[in-house]
């Protein structure tokens, strides 16, 4: 559903928030009680069904940094929220400039990234292709949770068995060893560390999400003993403001002007 142009009956904030993410979703919902706000969420499309939040919904891209600034400005927008995953690196940078050529104020809501803790094993890269190029150093058979979206970065890796987990089905192409695990978090440290037994899993591969819905994965790895090659987050683009919380978001929107 896509909104209309705000017109002067309506409350004089109206908050974008670039979503897909239990952040996202809680900032709506927190907003959706304040009627000095209008809030849209847009959401990229690429999940089949996804958890719609309260208030406008808008499914699909917007062009490019220009498209956006375009609806930006049509839609009287006061207050840009970039709260998409932490490895939206395109829509991140995307939203940085129409930020700057709208010149609303932006604002990037991420959770904190995840650390290791005593007993863990972890193994950092800088990108998914320098994960798959490590990963066959580290085990066999890998538990991969790194989204449908990059599994074609594995998809050279004929020697190592995949068990991948997404919300939907992966395209092509994929690795040739592979079992497809569809399901969506939160997930229990119980239900990880049979899955890990079960699969005899003996390496795990994972982004620095961050939050707690897939952590217990990494619980389930360390008292198995298991390694974690961990993608590191991409940066958010220069000079834009963040939070890490709900709270803080709130607190950004009610003290900064739009």
């Amino acid at each position: 559903m896509s909104a209309d142009p705000a017109d002067a009956a309506e409350p004089a904030r109206h908050v974008l928030i670039l979503g897909g993410t239990t952040e996202a979703r809680r900032l709506a919902e927190a907003l959706a009680h304040d009627p000095s706000y209008r809030v849209t969420t847009s959401l990229a499309g690429r999940v089949a069904a996804p958890v719609l939040p309260p208030g406008e919904v808008r499914i699909g891209g917007f062009g490019g940094p220009e498209g956006l600034a375009a609806w930006i400005t049509a839609h009287r927008v006061t207050h840009l929220v970039d709260a998409t995953h932490p490895f939206a690196e395109r829509m991140s940078f995307n939203a940085a400039r129409a930020a700057a050529l709208s010149g609303v104020p932006l604002l990037a809501l991420r959770r904190p990234g995840w650390s290791p803790g005593p007993g863990d094993d972890w193994h950092f890269a800088d990108s998914l292709a320098e994960a798959a190029a490590a990963l066959p150093e580290l085990g066999g058979r890998a538990f991969l949770t790194t989204g449908r979206m990059g599994l074609h970065t594995f998809a050279h890796l004929a020697d190592t068995w995949f068990l991948v987990r997404s919300v939907d089905p992966p395209d092509a192409p994929v690795p040739p060893g592979l079992e497809i695990l569809l399901d969506r978090g939160p997930f229990t440290l119980d239900g990880e560390r049979e899955l890990l037994a079960r699969h005899r899993i003996d390496v795990l591969v994972t982004k620095d999400s961050g939050g707690s819905a897939t952590a217990p994965k990494l619980t389930a790895a360390r008292e198995a003993g298991i390694p974690v090659l961990v993608v590191r987050r991409p940066p958010v683009p220069e000079g834009v403001a963040e939070a890490e919380c709900l709270e803080a978001a709130l607190e950004w929107l009610a003290g900064t002007p739009g």
